[in-house]
This record gives C-alpha cells, sequence and structure tokens, in this order.
C-alpha cells in the first residue's frame, strides 16, 4: 500500500514540528508540507493534493472551517481531519457542517491519531470519543444546541456581565431585539434569567 500523504496545518511551529516527527518516524505515512494558517493550507492543497489534512481550527491569518469550507467548495479530494484542543459546539459543528472527515482532540493517544488518519484516508468518518459523546447527546437533546448564532452572541456578552443596552450597541441591534433573543434563549436552555442561562450554558459546553 501506497503511503498516506499528509498536510499539517498548525500556527504553532513547535505543533507542527511533533506531528511531522511522529508520523516521519511511524511507516505508512508521508508528510508532504506544512501550514500556519487557513488560507496556506488550502493553496498548498491544491498544489501537493494530500490524502488528509490535519486541521487545526483557530489561527490568526486563516481558520479552519473556513478553509474546510474552500477546500469542499473548489472540490480537492483530500480528507480533513480536525486536530484541536477546542471541543465546544461552536466549535465542533461548524467543522462537521463545513466537511471535516473527522475531528479529534491534540491530547489524543498518538496510536488513536494513526488510526483516525489511516480511517480518514479511506473516508470513514472518526471522532473523539468525547465529541461523539455530546453530538449523541445534542441529537437526543436539541434544545441547547439550537441556539442561533446570534443567540450564542448574545448569551457570551450576557456570561461577561453586559447588560442589554451595552448588548445593544455592541451588536448594532435595538434593546427589544436583545430582549427577544433572551426569552428565546431561555427557552432553549429551560432558563429563568440570565444567571441560570449562562450555568446551563457552561454545563453544556455551549461556551468555551
Amino acid at each position: 500500500m501506497p503511503d498516506i500523504t499528509l498536510l499539517i496545518v498548525d500556527d504553532h511551529p513547535v505543533v507542527r514540528d511533533g506531528l511531522r516527527g511522529m508520523f516521519a518516524a511511524t511507516t505508512g505515512f508521508e508528510v508532504l508540507a506544512e501550514a500556519a494558517d487557513g488560507r496556506e493550507a488550502v493553496a498548498l492543497a491544491e498544489q501537493l493534493r494530500p490524502d488528509v489534512v490535519l486541521m487545526d481550527l483557530r489561527m490568526p491569518g486563516g481558520g479552519g472551517v473556513e478553509a474546510i469550507t474552500e477546500l469542499a467548495r473548489r472540490g480537492l479530494p483530500c480528507k480533513v481531519l480536525v486536530l484541536t484542543t477546542y471541543d465546544t459546539d461552536t466549535d465542533t459543528i461548524p467543522a462537521i457542517e463545513a466537511g471535516a472527515t473527522g475531528y479529534l482532540l491534540k491530547d489524543a493517544p498518538r496510536d488513536d491519531l494513526f488510526d483516525a488518519v489511516r480511517a480518514a484516508a479511506e473516508g470513514r468518518t472518526v471522532l473523539s470519543p468525547a465529541i461523539a459523546s455530546r453530538l449523541v447527546s445534542r441529537v437526543r437533546d436539541p434544545r441547547g444546541g439550537s441556539l442561533s448564532a446570534r443567540e450564542l452572541e448574545v448569551l457570551r456578552l450576557v456570561a461577561r456581565g453586559t447588560g442589554n443596552r451595552e448588548i445593544a450597541a455592541e451588536l448594532f441591534i435595538s434593546e427589544a431585539t436583545v430582549k427577544t433573543h433572551l426569552t428565546h434563549i431561555y427557552a432553549k436552555l429551560d432558563a429563568n434569567d440570565r444567571a441560570a442561562a449562562v450555568a446551563t450554558a457552561y454545563d453544556r459546553r455551549l461556551l468555551p
């Protein structure tokens, strides 16, 4: 079997070096290149056509979700395996919706990472156990996961102690709209007030 070719995408040079070393020391893999952000990743993926792109998510100069979306838009055949430290719904869901084949956390054992890359290369979905468990919980109880992007923005500001007037100014909406968003948030999170909504959101890991 030919080696699985890889493109490593991470904004931290130490992480890239560590991953390259791990794969270089293991038979069956070949690292073609490294990228420090999403834009560079897309350009290299189009040029080199790796089997698998190991993609971090939050990177200055171009994030992972945007890169995954662009790779899919261009119809590139590479599979994307997200490898990140972030496991909140606001990270996992957009990445998977954008077209990621798998989602793994950086604390995964090295053998699990190798297996995940092999699975991704074959087009099989692979998820960190913690991510898989939360996605199942989301399907079974979708209320907390059904917050819109705007509702999540409002909730993040509430969690910082921001008042309705300041939230309205920050998001360029009216106070009445803020109150409407809060009403929807309370209903979806089964909360009676701001404090309960924030506590529930942290419990469900909707907030980082």
